[in-house]
């Protein structure tokens, strides 16, 4: 005798138990003679009924898969369904989106929500065909729910372009052409030549872009032999800051940490970058024409500036000990385009990224509320001595002043005899000898390819070095 098998449960899809209301809703069969029709059990078509809101709202969201027969729910459905709300916004934001991005962004709000869960390509594939991402045409979906109407009457801080919002601090980037007078000094007008540096920075202040300095010069002396990957900073010969080259590079590195960002940039720049094609991690975010929004804050150039003009005064201090009776501006015109790359990586460098997430949020340029910085005063420079404050004010804000006074000249000076000693040992070594042996340094540096780590360290060095020499 045959022994009686259990009978096979058949698992109707999303799509046939929307057929199976509607039977019911438009003819009069019973569930016992639907059951029948879809080879399925009596209690199986009551359970359709009894969940005929919530799979009708399935239906009708366009996201599930109509295919799939059971629905069972991740473990990490918090982080699931957040996900899910941020690929409808980037999707009806026609965004190209990608399996790497959907990684990234759901590790990101795995850390935003507190859960120790690292995505694996497995889940990926799951949590597509749970919400049909991926199946069939690519088509954009409306957002779940509508944006949020602005808070209505005036407020006190200036409020963020619309757009800003879409976007993480960390993804939100300001950059600025800053003219700089690199070989300026006090009170004087000679040996002024003008250099533009590009500054850009994330609105948190966590990220800082390389400099990236314009000269008038194709090839300057100074950087004959020198390995340009070994400098912390850029140069381009022409005076104006090469945009489509900077935004290339800029797009490639977001390309390669699978980023979409947003750069803030004025009005007149945007306009020449209007049909520039191939960004695809980078988005230009033009602000006011009337140059009432600035594309980086303005406190944060004039931090940069301070902490070039303390550095500079400081090495043509060194300079005029090495010289004896030099003055200050033949002091000045010994310094180089190459001096002035280092100067400003290191003066980029020592801006504070509290002063400057405190900025950007003082301009309105921040998509998120920031605390600012109660110390931002105590991490300027002091005031050079010799100078006061005024006159220290005046020479940081030296390029509203004056305009530029010519090309890049380049001027040479002796180098100081040793003399000799009086031991068996040579001569003992003097000031002059150590700014000698920091510029051999670093130009072995710059000539063989060296980490921008070290560079930072050797700057703290030549810095105490050529302190010592000024005193």
């Amino acid at each position: 005798m045959e022994l009686s098998s259990k009978k096979k449960l058949h698992a109707l899809s999303l799509a046939e138990k929307i057929q199976v209301l509607e039977l019911l809703d438009e003819s009069k069969m019973s569930q016992s003679e639907v059951a029948r029709r879809f080879q399925v059990s009596q209690p199986q078509i009551s359970r359709i009924c009894k969940n005929k809101e919530k799979l009708l709202a399935d239906w009708c969201s366009g996201t599930a898969n109509r295919e799939r027969k059971r629905k069972r729910e991740s473990k990490y459905s918090g982080i699931d369904e957040a996900l899910l709300c941020w690929y409808h916004i980037a999707r009806a934001k026609a965004w190209d989106v990608t399996g790497p991005m959907l990684l990234h962004k759901a590790k990101e709000l795995a850390d935003i929500m507190g859960q120790d869960f690292v995505p694996s390509i497995g889940w990926l594939v799951r949590w597509k065909r749970r919400n049909n991402v991926g199946f069939g045409a690519r088509h954009v979906l409306a957002p779940p729910f509508p944006p949020e109407p602005p808070p209505p009457g005036p407020t006190s801080q200036a409020q963020p372009p619309l757009s800003l919002k879409d976007f993480s601090p960390e993804d939100v980037f300001g950059c600025a052409e800053v003219p700089l007078l690199y070989r300026a000094v006090p009170g004087r007008g000679g040996a002024r030549d003008r250099v533009q540096v590009l500054l850009c920075a994330n609105s948190r202040g966590t990220e800082k872009r390389r400099v990236w300095v314009s000269g008038l010069r194709a090839a300057p002396t100074c950087l004959f032999g020198v390995s340009g990957a070994a400098l912390p900073a850029s140069y381009h010969p022409d005076l104006g800051v090469p945009w489509s080259e900077w935004l290339a590079q800029f797009d490639r590195d977001m390309a390669r940490q699978g980023r979409r960002v947003t750069l803030l940039l004025a009005a007149r720049v945007a306009e020449g970058l209007a049909g520039r094609p191939g960004l695809r991690h980078v988005r230009l975010l033009p602000l006011a024409a009337d140059g009432s929004t600035p594309s980086l804050p303005g406190s944060v150039v004039r931090a940069f500036r301070t902490h070039y003009r303390h550095r500079l005064l400081g090495k043509l201090a060194a300079v005029r000990s090495k010289r004896a009776g030099a003055s200050l501006a033949e002091a000045a015109a010994g310094i180089t385009v190459l001096d002035a790359l280092h100067m400003a990586a290191a003066a980029w460098a020592k801006v504070p990224p509290q002063l400057i997430g405190s900025s950007f949020v003082q301009e309105g340029l921040a998509p998120c509320k920031m605390s600012p910085s109660p110390d931002q005063a105590s991490e300027m420079p002091p005031v050079p001595g010799g100078l006061s404050l005024e006159e220290f004010s005046r020479f940081v804000d030296l390029e509203g002043e004056e305009p530029a006074s010519g090309g890049c000249k380049e001027e040479t000076g002796t180098e100081d005899e040793a003399g000799a000693g009086e031991d068996g040992l040579g001569p003992l070594p003097t000031k002059a000898d150590a700014l000698r042996a920091l510029g051999t340094l670093r130009r072995w540096l710059e000539c063989n390819g060296t980490s921008p780590e070290l560079f930072e360290k050797f700057y703290a060095c030549e810095e105490e070095v050529e302190r010592l020499c000024g005193s």
